[in-house]
């Protein structure tokens, strides 16, 4: 039946109001549609692809609900793109694929949940309250030695958060060697 996957419970902290859907099936994608703007939800649907990632740009959604088996191009392969354009942004796995391996890889690629198909209503508003408040957690908690701190990254991957100090400076990545301008402006 339903399987919530990589979720803590908590309060109410929801920061999802904006729903993109990215479903190619038109029924099930009609049925998520109805159920969450019945509970006021303000859904964009996408059925590929290229129709998410315009979606994804232009509207700015604040929760990702996503199908793995998509024309075109792999639920993974989105997730993991959106995750690059914003790491904060909350993606539900929503797929009738029920493999532990399938699992792994959705959270591997940033995934903050998995529901499979079929689904209890019940349980799909559950997932996106509480995947929702953990996402909110996450962006509101400061880390220790981050506050103040400039984030960025090389472009093999490597993570910096370094001290205004070092703004518009050189720095040499210690995991590619080439170098890398700490940004001047924001995070």
């Amino acid at each position: 039946m339903s399987s919530g996957e990589f979720l803590n419970s908590g309060n109410q902290h929801s920061v999802a109001h904006r729903i993109l859907l990215v479903e190619d099936d038109p029924e099930v994608s009609a049925f998520i549609k109805e159920l969450l703007e019945e509970n006021n939800y303000k859904v964009m649907l996408a059925k590929d692809g290229g129709q998410a990632q315009a979606t994804f740009t232009m509207q700015k959604p604040d929760f990702v609900i996503l199908d793995l088996i998509l024309p075109g191009e792999s639920g993974f392969e989105i997730c993991k793109r959106f995750k690059q354009m914003n790491e904060q942004i909350p993606i539900l796995i929503l797929s009738a694929i029920e493999l532990p391996d399938s699992k792994r890889l959705a959270e591997k690629v940033g995934a903050d949940g998995y529901l499979t198909k079929p689904f209890d209503s019940e349980e799909l508003l559950h997932q996106i309250s509480t995947i929702s408040e953990l996402a909110w957690k996450r962006k509101h908690t400061e880390q220790p030695g981050e506050v103040g701190r400039i984030k960025f990254h090389c472009l093999c991957g490597k993570r910096f958060a370094v001290s205004p100090a070092h703004r518009g400076k050189n720095l040499i990545c210690p995991q590619c060697g080439e170098p890398v301008a700490v940004p001047r402006h924001g995070n």
